[in-house]
């Protein structure tokens, strides 16, 4: 092995690329911010909701989410810690952007699902949860907010089972979970971690660590904290799962941290864990079969794109989840889609807000390219001439569908490049009435909080003020069927015919019944729920 190729080899195996996912206000963007304190990309961690810090979330870069506290957009970080190179994907928390999160997980390769241990398991986690099952994914939960009083642990457990279906292994165990916290048991160690409040969490946790024998944590504890202690630990032993990578890297089972992000508390041992349990960069299923990350040849494709993350300069960069071979700034590859070569310049990596030119990235890593508009989500790079082509990232079916006009019919341009750009983003999908021109656009989003920061972006970043009219569907089905004819096509009263952002036909439904309807009037089609870029 050559000096070049072992230093390539290095650099795959070092990398570590998850994705945070969890309900709202779990506390997913504040661990985001502790793990990134760990790996020393920031001194001090700026809390969404903390007013003693006043400072907004690192991860959150949108002026509307420093207003509501919220994440909308997917961020990607990547700090250094202990020899890894460690690459997260920040997603929405909002369900409202669950489409975003879910091209999110198709470029990671592991998955943190963070809980909080009042609230235990709830739908958005559910729904994240299916799509990291479906791929396979290692899930490792981090149930949060153990500085406040909370559900007993084994109701935990019971609940990440029956909800979601997965066995888990508490990797730690907290001590005191009634509003009296007092730390956790290390079960690998076999030591008691305890817990000591400082700063509000803004810097790194100080704790004290030791046997859970030590008489000296019987006294710090208190009896009957300590005793409860070992029979639990005792039961968690006899009646619980055995330890099993193998079964956690399958993701059929699920490795649980107990810690607060809020004061810090957990976050470096979870972190530590976490790097050294899950594995290195995946392969991926191409038109070519697997592509294994170390193949010389350098792919990668587009999960997501967004415009004007720099207000100053209205850029637009399209972020690549590098899958195979050495990239390297200024690189020439092959657009696949649309079969010509292009310079991959400009390249970044990301802390939020700050940017940083990068010479090489590897398996794993993600960037930012520059796109004068050639790139979409689910594109393709290869560097071979092989015409390798990942498999495409589903879109979501819309749910909520209205009527997008510029107030200011002089800004019609402006309002159609918005429109455009926010379409290629993922942000919203463009649908159009047959025979009627492109004034009237139909914009389905996933979430209805959607179509407010559709207003806001449009307003910001294009200086358009628009009008939005609800419409009464609520179902979407694509139409497949050969030499489709919208004249002779057989629907009910209230079906719409309308073709997507690549002309294909369309049903915009207002109930199921009427899906049911078509269905049967039209035997030759097939309606798809979801449709794949």
């Amino acid at each position: 092995m050559t000096n070049a190729n072992s230093s390539f080899l290095n650099e795959v195996n070092r990398r570590r690329t998850f994705a945070i996912i969890s309900h709202p206000d779990a506390g997913k963007t504040t661990l985001t911010e502790k793990l990134l304190l760990y790996g020393g990309a920031i001194r001090l961690a700026g809390s969404v909701k903390a007013r003693r810090a006043q400072k907004h979330a690192v991860s959150d870069w949108m002026e509307i989410e420093k207003q509501r506290g919220i994440s909308v957009t997917s961020s990607v970080l990547q700090f250094e810690y202990n020899n890894y190179c460690v690459n997260i994907l920040d997603t929405p928390g909002h369900q409202d952007f669950s489409e975003d999160t879910y091209r999110t997980l198709m470029a990671a390769d592991s998955a943190v699902m963070v809980i909080d241990c009042a609230k235990g398991v709830e739908p958005q986690t559910k729904k994240l949860f299916q799509v990291c099952k479906m791929r396979g994914i290692p899930i490792f939960t981090f149930v949060n907010k153990l500085d406040r009083a909370g559900k007993d642990p084994f109701e935990i457990m019971e609940e990440i089972e029956k909800v979601l279906g997965i066995r888990s292994y508490p990797m730690n165990w907290p001590i005191g979970t009634d509003g009296d916290f007092k730390g956790v048991f290390d079960r690998q160690k076999q030591q008691i971690e305890v817990f000591h409040e400082k700063n509000h969490g803004q810097s790194v946790v100080e704790s004290t660590a030791g046997d859970v024998t030590d008489p000296a944590f019987r006294d710090l504890l208190g009896v009957d904290l300590h005793n409860r202690l070992m029979e639990e630990i005792e039961l968690l032993d006899m009646a619980g799962d055995d330890y099993d990578l193998n079964k956690i890297l399958k993701g059929e089972l699920t490795p649980m941290f107990f810690g607060s992000a809020m004061t810090t508390f957990g976050v470096k041992p979870f972190l530590e864990y976490f790097l050294q349990m899950t594995n290195s960069p995946s392969g991926r299923m191409s038109n070519h079969g697997e592509i294994t990350p170390e193949s010389e040849n350098f792919t990668g494709f587009v999960f997501k794109i967004q415009a004007n993350m720099n207000p100053a300069h209205s850029d637009r960069i399209a972020f690549i989840r590098i899958c195979s071979g050495e990239f390297r700034k200024g690189m020439e590859v092959d657009h696949v889609r649309i079969n010509k070569k292009v310079r991959l310049s400009q390249p970044q990596q990301f802390l939020a807000q700050d940017r940083v030119v990068v010479e090489k990235a590897y398996p794993g890593d993600i960037i930012g390219i520059h796109d004068p508009g050639i790139f979409n989500i689910g594109d393709t790079l290869c560097q071979d001439g092989s015409k390798t082509k990942y498999e495409g990232i589903p879109v979501f079916a819309s749910e909520h569908f209205a009527k997008i006009y510029a107030k200011d019919s002089m800004k019609r341009k402006q309002f159609l490049k918005g429109i455009t750009q926010l379409a290629e983003e993922g942000a919203i999908q463009v649908f159009r009435q047959l025979y009627i021109g492109t004034e009237e656009l139909i914009i389905g989003v996933v979430g209805v909080l959607q179509f407010e920061v559709l207003e806001y972006r449009l307003q910001n970043e294009y200086g358009v003020d628009i009008k939005i009219q609800q419409l009464p569907y609520r179902y979407i089905r694509w139409v497949e069927m050969k030499d489709f004819d919208p004249d002779t096509f057989k629907t009910t009263t209230d079906t719409l015919i309308v073709e997507d952002d690549e002309e294909r036909p369309v049903l915009l439904f207002q109930n199921e019944w009427s899906i049911q309807r078509v269905a049967e009037r039209n035997p030759n089609a097939t309606l798809k729920e979801i449709s794949v870029k």
